[in-house]
């Protein structure tokens, strides 16, 4: 990878969209030599795909909710559990496995028509090997990298 795919990389990342005119003209590149290289790119895996990003209108004007969970213990077979299961739960938009105090950190976008109570009675509470549980509300986002 040199620096045009680096440049490729970072115009695909601010927007998908681009044409290949419009990202040739971007990085230097004839449009067919911008179309073959992002072709490269594809096929090397270093673009995993594309999406459309949606309003927070569109998503339900959610409010963000960032849950820390601490599993009762780091056996494998707890630890492949629990994330077989919030694989499975479609509330939960993102989740790490984290180093630190809390096992793991789970984004949950909760649409203004629900509530976080369902949420937390429908799917937090039922995960299996929880020790604790803290959940913390979003005030405002400042960047959005999604």
């Amino acid at each position: 990878m040199d620096r045009t795919d680096q440049k490729i990389l970072e115009s695909l990342a601010r927007d998908s969209d681009l044409t290949s005119s419009r990202l040739g003209e971007r990085v230097g590149l004839s449009p067919s030599a911008a179309h073959r290289r992002v072709k490269l790119l594809e096929e090397a895996g270093l673009i995993a795909g594309y999406r459309a990003r949606l309003s927070r209108e569109a998503r339900g004007n959610p409010s963000i909710v960032y849950a820390s969970v601490t599993l009762k213990d780091q056996a494998q077979e707890t630890l492949a559990r629990f994330e077989e299961a919030i694989r499975r739960a479609p509330d939960i938009a993102e989740a790490h496995l984290m180093s630190g105090e809390s096992d793991y950190l789970l984004k949950i976008p909760v649409r203004a028509d629900d509530s976080f109570e369902r949420v937390h009675r429908d799917v937090l509470s039922r995960l299996p090997g929880v020790q604790r549980l803290v959940s913390q509300f979003s005030i405002r986002t400042i960047i959005d990298a999604d």
